[in-house]
């Protein structure tokens, strides 16, 4: 896409904003022409038709909405009575403009936001993130092809020699030459057994690029929507935009369409006999050696132990093993949610100087009342405020589980969304963690409550006070669950430890202080 010169009264004079990550991955590949025939952001008439029926409201096929969401007060700023002077000014996360988006439709989301749609058009460089290095246009790509053919692999986790001699054998059979995609839209990337930060994931499969010595590698701003069907149909929006002709997916053949052609790779099997990787079909039982699942690969890296050199390349379990160190060296956000009076802040505290007592780990405990005081100080008790508490202390604790450490917290934290961005921001820094719901009933907190804090909320003098005027949404997949109605303190507090020592964060029991 072609750069747009705007006058610079209008430019200088365009409202600003920064997306969110996945509208900003979408912009890129967008100003890429990767997302052709789309040449902007979705109305709400547009994104309506996608999700409805999988087509434009021109008859054009498209698998998912690309939108461009901005609140209220800039949308305002836009409603110009000069079309022309209906631009939006993108800039990236550090406040740089990159790109202007001609406002064709200011579809109303409720109160506070508006879905912006129109073309966009290219100011500066948009490529962001990490490993921009590896980006190129559809047209870049191409001029590194070798063969006619291109079969393309999305490699959204760690390629091991299985995956590695699927691949090879794909592209000797097509005699094509090899597109290999990795995605980096999204913070991590992988299942739930091995979620890798992005930037891992790009180092274990550079790590394997000597065994696809001829191969285009890419980064590519690809993120997933969660709806495994559509997001398969877009990445072969996105691989035939770079030439693809077939691309390698999963045993269920999602991934093909848009005229690329799904390669269903055959299951190997190692074979002892000779180090080859060969269809299992055409290896006897007792020559066999299956691939290891993300299950068993994950399971051997928390408890220290080498992958195999017969499975995965040791440049790979080496890029592996440093993303992913064994969990009794990796960072741990440990975060107790519970009812005002359930004992979490008790337990938590009595959790933290035992580790300290131990002294095998960096332990942090975030108090809420030094929170309150110190990192969200000006904020009040309304529902957003209280989920702006939580998040920073989800971000702190993920930036003492990124250096190892582990982060402890023990707010109430009443909603699961708060509490689920502060598993993704753990996970995104390439920690574990572990939410220890203190499951005390509501009657049992307030008979303890010497405060007086329930009598006060029901009295009406504490207004949204979790529990009486205000819900306490219950975690749906807690680690731990604990209710504290006929146990003690202590007893609380080594079931915490007892879990963390089994799941191999700590020294096993036997060894720690008793």
């Amino acid at each position: 896409m072609s750069d747009w010169v705007l006058p610079d009264e209008i430019l200088a004079e365009a409202p600003s904003h920064t997306p969110l990550p996945h509208e900003l991955a979408d912009l890129e590949l967008l100003l890429y022409g990767a997302y052709a025939p789309l040449r902007g952001f979705m109305s709400e008439a547009e994104a309506r038709a996608v999700t409805q029926t999988g087509v434009l409201p021109d008859g054009t096929a498209w698998p998912v909405p690309v939108t461009l969401d901005v609140p209220i007060e800039i949308a305002r700023l836009l409603d110009h009575p000069d079309p022309k002077r209906r631009v939006l000014r993108i800039t990236d996360p550090e406040g740089a403009p990159v790109a202007a988006v001609e406002c064709h439709a200011l579809d109303p989301l409720g109160p506070d936001m508006v879905r912006v749609g129109g073309p966009v058009r290219r100011i500066a460089d948009a490529a962001h993130g990490v490993f921009t290095g590896l980006r190129a246009t559809p047209d870049q790509a191409k001029t590194t092809y070798t063969k006619p053919r291109v079969l393309a692999l999305v490699a959204d986790r760690p390629l091991h020699r299985p995956q590695l001699a699927q691949l090879a054998r794909a592209a000797h059979n097509l005699a094509a030459h090899v597109l290999v995609m990795i995605p980096t839209g999204d913070e991590t990337n992988g299942d739930r057994d091995l979620r890798l930060p992005t930037a891992a994931l790009v180092r274990s499969v550079l790590a394997a690029k000597d065994r696809l010595p001829t191969a285009t590698v890419l980064t590519v701003p690809l993120s997933k929507r969660g709806d495994r069907l559509r997001d398969g149909l877009l990445t072969a929006k996105v691989a035939a935009a770079y030439g693809a002709t077939h691309v390698m997916t999963n045993r269920d053949g999602l991934g093909g369409g848009d005229g690329v052609r799904a390669m269903v790779p055959r299951e190997l099997a190692y074979d002892t006999r000779d180090g080859q990787w060969r269809p299992i079909e055409d290896i006897e039982p007792p020559f066999r050696r299956t691939a290891l699942s993300e299950a068993e690969i994950a399971d051997m890296l928390d408890r220290g132990f080498g992958l195999p050199e017969w499975h995965t390349p040791p440049s790979v379990a080496a890029e592996l093993r440093k993303a992913r160190p064994p969990r009794r060296q990796r960072g741990l956000v440990l975060f107790f949610t519970g009812l005002s009076g359930s004992g979490k802040s008790t337990i938590s505290r009595g959790v933290y100087d035992a580790l300290l007592e131990e002294g095998t780990r960096t332990v942090s405990l975030f108090d809420g009342d030094v929170v309150r005081r110190l990192l969200s100080s000006g904020l009040g008790f309304t529902r957003a405020d209280r989920s702006m508490n939580i998040r920073r202390i989800g971000f702190v604790a993920a930036e003492v589980a990124r250096h190892g450490g582990i982060g402890m917290a023990a707010p109430i934290a009443p909603y699961e969304a708060d509490r689920a961005e502060a598993r993704r921001m753990a996970e995104a820094a390439g920690a574990d963690f572990v939410l220890v719901h203190i499951a005390t009933p509501i009657e049992v907190c307030e008979a303890r409550d010497r405060k007086g804090l329930y009598a006060k909320a029901r009295s009406g003098q504490i207004p949204e006070f979790t529990g009486v005027s205000d819900p306490y949404e219950e975690p749906p997949a807690a680690e731990l669950t604990i209710d504290t109605t006929e146990i003690t303190v202590g007893e609380a507090v080594e079931q915490v430890l007892e879990y963390l020592s089994e799941g191999g964060w700590l020294e096993p029991t036997g060894m720690r202080l008793s």
